[in-house]
């Protein structure tokens, strides 16, 4: 049985018994190359978790890997210390450098982020070859080796199981830290960034942490670079050197973390293979392999969009995952407020968009352990309301108030600590994850460990207790038999009460329900509508918005209808359904 993200044990056996055997059996120049694929593979490592999951696209992390090889070769020549003190250094210094264009570059989206990349990889390359200092264009040679225990590694054999020790820790620790709690979050980052802060994710935290850890990791192999090869320059840190190590990503697949060995391995012994057979099969010398090189990965993308690795997974057994176990300790719960209480108060609140008004000074009031429905025709404002009461929408103007609290200034994660939770009106699960990940998201802020813990698989404790609270909601809302399936597999209705299982395992004391009915046949309305009557049982208070008067109808307790960004009418629904405004605004009149 293997962890979630986690593959199947045997090819991992495989690979690391070659590792470990490879420089026995392999000539020296293609122990050489294992050692490039190692140095590689730590920069594209970097890439996969920044690219390929958290999707920042990245065309620098070469100038990461020659700030390292730039300031241990300094270190070690000029003030003639030891490599391995040179090391704290280089990674203290492409630390900084990591955060100070992580604040300033991730402040961007899309495109510009992406040349905002090119661009300082660019202006160090420049740095690099200008400095006096630094040896200019000719570079800073007489590097000394690694010793290791009294052991010069000044060989391509010797060093190479440092190289790939240091590699084989990065993989496992990556693996390890998408298999957590900060894993999941960082999965929901590239396509789900607000319902991942909707639950309490610090989403801009979080892309700063992974582009620091991209480039510590870059840092290193640029450490291993230096005293590898004993001698740096500022050719081996250009924008292709970027471009190339971004290309090992996506060729190896950018999702998936084995996908930085393959594209790596894929990429350096191609171009080697390419450079020899080329030149004897044509009887002509020049850079043909460029273009052949080109034209095989225009072959290879199109075959394997995704990447090799994730191709290779199709073709190997599946991994049998584990469910969690219910035995774990359970999760501690709010204490949620008396009924009757005022819970959700809302005064005058108004937004626009350019000339649209989009809500116009609404104001009611939900109280403790009832459910409050909101109506009205297509474009009244519902949603837009419930992106207010939230935190994804700033009031213009106006106050939202819960248990007394102004929160109408705090953002979503400071509204999701105060226990106010959501769904949406579209679908909104990470479909490449597991159901039981997804609703796992849900209980994110019911946990306290961080990067450094999931790395060293220190947190799994914790972890085992929050999968264990998604697997009992999604119990309570009978998905319980479709714990690990991927979620974009379910069906629509199903997709909707996982994202309602979601939000029971944030323990909400106020949860706000966009449309939870659309898709669900009559049977499956009526569980959803005997489960809302069971959280109003035990005092959770739910906010409704819904199209389906009939089961609206049957559930709420009070409704408050909206027209135009206006109130237009609340009370009880027997006295909703005969209100001639109502009617006016949903039938356009009836004699």
């Amino acid at each position: 049985m293997t962890r979630l993200g986690w593959p199947a044990p045997w090819p991992v056996s495989v690979f690391a018994l070659f590792i470990a055997l490879a420089p026995l059996f392999v000539p020296a120049f293609y122990v050489t190359l294992l050692n490039y694929i190692g140095l590689a593979t730590l920069v594209a490592l970097g890439l996969v978790l920044l690219t390929g999951i958290a999707g920042i696209v990245s065309f620098g992390q070469q100038a990461f890997v020659g700030i390292a090889a730039y300031t241990t070769a300094v270190i070690t020549t000029a003030a003639g210390l030891s490599p391995w003190l040179a090391l704290p250094a280089a990674l203290a210094l492409v630390g900084a450098f990591g955060l100070v264009l992580g604040a300033i570059t991730l402040r961007l989206s899309g495109h510009y982020l992406s040349i905002a990349t090119i661009a300082w990889g660019i202006a160090l390359y420049y740095v690099f070859g200008n400095l006096p200092g630094l040896g200019e264009y000719s570079g800073i040679d007489g590097l000394p080796p690694i010793a290791l225990a009294g052991w010069r590694l000044d060989t391509a054999p010797r060093i190479y199981y440092l190289i790939w020790a240091v590699t084989i820790v990065a993989l496992v620790a990556a693996m390890n830290l998408l298999d957590s709690r900060a894993g999941r979050a960082l999965r929901a980052l590239r396509f789900r960034g607000v319902m991942a802060e909707s639950f309490g994710v610090d989403t801009a935290r979080l892309k700063v942490l992974i582009f620091l850890y991209a480039a510590l990791l870059a840092g290193l192999s640029g450490w291993l670079h230096a005293h590898f090869l004993r001698f740096v320059s500022p050719h081996a840190f250009g924008v292709n050197a970027g471009i190339d190590y971004l290309f090992m990503a996506v060729i190896g697949g950018a999702s998936h973390v084995w996908g930085a060995v393959i594209g790596s391995s894929v990429l350096t012994m191609l171009r080697e293979w390419l450079k020899d057979v080329l030149p004897a099969a044509i009887q002509r010398t020049g850079n043909y392999e460029i273009v052949v090189f080109g034209v095989l990965m225009l072959v290879l993308l199109q075959r394997t969009r995704n990447g090799i690795a994730p191709a290779l997974a199709r073709l190997l057994p599946a991994p049998k995952h584990r469910p969690p176990s219910l035995q774990a300790q359970p999760l501690p719960r709010r204490e949620q407020p008396q009924p009757g209480k005022p819970l959700l108060e809302l005064d005058a609140v108004r937004v626009r968009f350019g000339g649209l008004v989009a809500v116009n000074r609404m104001s009611f009031t939900l109280r403790s352990g009832e459910i409050l429905g909101l109506i009205g025709p297509n474009g009244a404002g519902k949603t837009t309301m419930f992106n207010l009461i939230t935190g994804v929408l700033p009031p213009e103007s106006g106050r939202i108030r819960f248990l007394g609290e102004r929160i109408d200034t705090l953002g979503q994660r400071g509204i999701a600590q105060r226990g106010l939770v959501r769904t949406f009106q579209h679908v909104n699960l990470v479909s490449s994850m597991s159901v039981l990940e997804n609703v796992a998201i849900g209980a994110h802020l019911r946990g306290r460990s961080g990067t450094l813990a999931a790395m060293a698989h220190a947190e799994r404790v914790e972890n085992e207790r929050l999968l264990a609270e998604a697997a009992r909601q999604l119990q309570r809302v009978g998905l319980g038999e479709h714990l690990l399936e991927p979620a974009g597999s379910l069906a629509l209705g199903q997709q909707r009460i996982v994202e309602i299982a979601r939000a029971l395992a944030a323990d909400p004391i106020l949860l706000l329900l966009d449309e939870p009915a659309a898709g669900l046949r009559f049977g499956e309305k009526q569980a959803l509508a005997a489960l809302l009557r069971r959280l109003r049982d035990e005092h959770i208070s739910v906010l409704l918005v819904e199209h389906d008067m009939d089961f609206v109808m049957g559930l709420v307790d009070r409704l408050v209808v909206m027209d135009f960004g206006e109130k237009l009418a609340e009370g009880a629904p027997q006295a909703i359904q005969s209100d001639a405004a109502v009617l006016e605004a949903y039938l356009g009149g009836i004699e």
